[in-house]
């Protein structure tokens, strides 16, 4: 399995990761507020259909002491939110939610999580990316976040984000060419 994303639509990134199981585990680092924010976003989180999110995403507090985000970041390096959804939500295998980019439509995110021996099969495939700007940036940040999720789910140290994040963009921006 290969940890980077891949698009399969224009506007449709797809990563997946092999994680420690069980899959109940998982499942909670995906509607645990506090959980959550180890890896990805605080965030209450109602298990029903058309119930309102806010996802709360502090970059900077998953990233080790000195690391900094790029200019590119720097207006939401310490805070961005994101408002939306749950559209769909089957426990403990598939999460789906809208979210909104502050200047456009809402995309789509779905996890798919899958049982594989002792250890979970997660799938995240975000859709309706509105721009190759915004895709680049989902790409790199869903790469570091899963990484962070593994790392956390290992028991190891996980990667900081904002470096991380900064040299997957350029990664991601040459694959993405191709």
């Amino acid at each position: 399995m290969e940890d980077y994303g891949v698009m399969t639509a224009a506007d449709t990134l797809r990563i997946e990761r092999l994680l420690p199981g069980p899959l109940e585990r998982v499942w909670q680092y995906l509607v645990d507020s506090d959980k959550r924010r180890q890896w990805l976003a605080a965030g209450e989180l109602e298990k029903r259909s058309g119930a309102p999110l806010e996802l709360v995403f502090r970059n900077s507090e998953l990233s080790q002491s000195g690391d900094r985000a790029s200019d590119k970041y720097a207006d939401i390096a310490e805070e961005a939110k994101l408002r939306g959804e749950v559209i769909d939500c089957d426990p403990p295998r598939q999460l789906t939610l809208s979210w909104g980019s502050p200047a456009g439509e809402a995309s789509e995110v779905r996890f798919d999580l899958e049982p594989r021996g002792d250890k979970v099969l997660l799938v995240v495939t975000h859709s309706r990316l509105q721009s190759r700007d915004e895709t680049l940036s989902v790409s790199a940040g869903w790469h570091t976040h899963l990484d962070i999720l593994g790392a956390k789910l290992r028991g190891e140290s996980p990667p900081s984000f904002w470096s991380e994040h900064t040299r997957l963009e350029a990664e991601y921006l040459q694959r993405l060419a191709q």
